[in-house]
């Protein structure tokens, strides 16, 4: 892989992910390679008009931060096809980055030259808002996608934090879930928030979605792993108390009113995601998040 441009996406607030950035930027600087800083609090607007004004698009996003750092700039740059490297810095153990040693030892230059890597294919999730007033045609009011998860909470200000969720499976009837809420991962999403619920474990490279209650309130409710294929419609109970809120990858969306309801089905474009070769495999770093 050959590199003229890249685009450095770091943690905001973080003293370490500023100090890193600043080294790749120099270290690509020394290879007479361009580059872009950016803080991870970022408006996607941000990005959209800088490869506006650039006319064109980097080879590669390098992200400097945790799992969440890589999360955000995911979301952003769905509409590019462009990989993302990205490096742990200043987080917890990451399922999404490499070791840091890559990026201080100035290796990911000759890695990427020699095209020592393997690009990841993960799947995202789609998620369009609907409404369906009475009388009406559904209407859509706001589309979102994720690389981990979509999940339905209470909202906060709700004095009873359960609440009571449908969903429909390929336009058929599956459940009520009566509980602290739904999540709705991809395999990539199996090992978030969905594993901290007690749902299972799933490998990434399986094209799946996984449909898990929170602390649902009936031994019935049991997490399911269905092909990322299906069409999931996520409908408020009319009969449960409160409004639901819609998060994607921790991040809070919108509120669900009665009359709305979510499709989520797999994205239309995986997010690609650079493997080095002499990283540490992916049940490596499985056991160590579970010790």
């Amino acid at each position: 892989m050959k590199l003229s441009l890249v685009l450095i996406i770091y943690r905001s607030n973080s003293s370490i992910a500023t100090e890193s950035s600043i080294f790749c930027e120099k270290t690509l600087q020394e290879r007479n390679i361009k580059s872009k800083r950016l803080e991870s609090n970022f408006d996607k607007n941000q990005i959209d008009n800088y490869f506006h004004n650039l006319g064109l698009l980097p080879e590669i996003v390098i992200v400097l931060g945790g799992d969440g750092t890589v999360l955000k700039s995911a979301n952003a740059l769905v509409n590019y096809d462009i990989p993302l490297l990205s490096f742990n810095i200043g987080g917890n153990l990451g399922f999404l980055t490499q070791e840091k040693v890559f990026l201080f030892d100035q290796s990911f230059i000759e890695i990427l030259e020699r095209e020592e890597f393997t690009i990841d294919l993960r799947n995202r999730l789609h998620c369009d808002v609907y409404s369906h007033e009475i009388y009406t045609k559904r209407k859509l009011i706001k589309s979102y996608d994720a690389l981990n998860d979509f999940y339905f909470k209470s909202v906060e200000e709700d004095i009873s934090p359960t609440n009571q969720i449908q969903i429909e499976i390929d336009n058929e009837k599956v459940n009520e879930y009566k509980g602290d809420g739904l999540i709705i991962s991809t395999s990539t999403g199996s090992t978030a928030y969905s594993m901290a619920a007690g749902g299972p474990i799933v490998h990434p490279s399986l094209d799946a979605m996984i449909i898990n209650p929170i602390c649902p309130m009936s031994l019935a409710s049991r997490p399911i792993v269905i092909p990322n294929t299906s069409k999931v419609i996520v409908k408020p109970v009319k009969k449960s108390k409160g409004e639901i809120k819609l998060w994607r990858d921790g991040s809070k969306c919108m509120t669900i009113k009665e009359t709305y309801y979510c499709e989520l089905k797999k994205g239309k474009e995986p997010c690609k995601i650079i493997k080095f070769k002499k990283s540490t495999n992916y049940y490596n770093t499985l056991i160590k998040k579970l010790d």
